[in-house]
């Protein structure tokens, strides 16, 4: 039996609690969010004198699931199945488990039975569990705690006490493929990016949320936290559950973005001219260019990042597509407390480019403290106007103003 040395049998985490999960080595979009490192569907079997699967795993990978959980126990044996939130990449395989094996009790939040439903109709029997409810397996005792919109209504925790095991689902995931399990298998440097990049566009904008969350969770003892994405956390539990309260907290870094994109190269020479008063008033700054960046990869450093320049050049009257499809993209996932301009370059006729960008990055919760046009090719004048654009947000971003 595997005791957690990184192959990708099952996986026991402490004594009677087991990885069961499955990986996808190969998707490189998840709703929209690129996963260039693929990812893992995490579930967990709890054996006590009577047995619990906590969480399943996405449809395809249901076959997967139960040959691990076989190499522990005979199927017939699981007694319950625990479904801390409804998104199908978790509860897909509930169907499949279901017909498999009807004895099983499945028990889930209130909000998630409405949800169950809604996704597979009323023929499962299904148990509702509250905040502060117990189940005793016998040796192994299960205590659930709602934690709604982290990042669904119907999201919660399950703790297993004895084993000082959270199993929170979605919160503390990356989007990693791996044949190492643990934190301390794979380094604090390698997961990080991609636990900043799961926040950042799933989690973001529930921030208040995952503050009372985490409220919730203290005074709990935890030795290991076993997400439903990625890599098991037992080693920096410390730093990750540090690091999610600054992200919860909006807390951001003196840095800048310079995000845009280009028809003939305007609104390129402006956003060079613009990062050049950044940096030369000492503002680490990072140009992403839309249409050949991706935008989940841009979200990621949105979130640790103070200052946010948007440009973009004027077709039809209107913003450019790649541009608006960001502007929607970020208002979406509402970084509050961020201070934003916004830029560009038109033709014949004075569009509506910075006002439209501007009531995005507004209703994102940013401040919008700048806009600049320019006509056709910008100018030196123009470009020394770019210049001092970036040299006055760089003075707001040093004083978070």
């Amino acid at each position: 039996m595997n005791k957690g040395k990184g192959t990708l049998m099952q996986v026991e985490l402490k004594q009677g609690i087991y990885w069961v999960g499955a990986v996808d080595w190969n998707i490189r979009d998840f709703h929209g969010y690129s996963t260039h490192k693929g990812s893992s569907y995490n579930a967990y079997l709890v054996v006590g004198e009577k047995i619990a699967l906590v969480d399943t795993v996405k449809a395809p990978f249901f076959a997967e699931m139960m040959g691990r959980i076989k190499e522990i126990i005979p199927l017939e044996k699981i007694d319950y199945l625990i479904v801390n939130h409804v998104e199908m990449d978790h509860s897909g395989s509930l169907p499949q488990f279901k017909q498999a094996l009807p004895h099983v009790e499945v028990l889930c939040s209130p909000r998630a039975e409405e949800e169950l439903k809604l996704h597979y109709g009323d023929a499962i029997p299904l148990t509702v569990v509250k905040t502060g409810d117990v189940l005793e397996l016998g040796g192994k005792t299960l205590t659930f705690v709602e934690v709604p919109m982290v990042h669904w209504p119907d999201s919660m925790v399950t703790y297993v006490k004895e084993a000082k095991v959270l199993l929170p689902n979605d919160a503390f995931g990356q989007h990693i493929a791996s044949t190492e399990r643990f934190d301390d298998e794979l380094g604090w440097e390698a997961i990080r990016p991609e636990a900043q990049k799961y926040y950042a566009n799933i989690v973001m904008p529930y921030g208040p949320q995952v503050l009372k969350a985490l409220e919730a969770l203290q005074g709990i003892e935890i030795e290991v936290i076993g997400p439903s994405h990625g890599i098991i956390w037992r080693k920096y539990i410390p730093e990750i559950t540090a690091t999610y309260k600054r992200w919860a907290k909006g807390e951001t870094e003196k840095k800048a973005l310079v995000v845009y994109d280009t028809m003939w190269g305007s609104t390129e020479l402006m956003a060079k001219a613009i990062l050049r008063g950044l940096v030369e008033e000492g503002i680490p700054t990072k140009v992403y260019r839309l249409g050949v960046s991706d935008n989940s990869d841009i979200v990621q450093e949105v979130l640790e990042t103070r200052g946010l320049l948007v440009g973009s050049p004027t077709l039809n009257n209107g913003v450019f597509p790649s541009v608006a499809e960001f502007s929607t993209y970020i208002k979406g996932l509402r970084p509050k407390g961020r201070i934003a301009a916004v830029f560009g370059s038109y033709g014949w006729g004075k569009g509506s480019v910075a006002k439209a960008l501007t009531a995005d990055l507004q209703a994102a919760g940013m401040e919008v403290a700048e806009e600049l046009q320019v006509q056709f090719v910008p100018q030196q004048d123009a470009l020394q106007r770019c210049e001092e654009l970036g040299r006055r947000m760089a003075k707001r971003i040093k004083e978070g103003t």
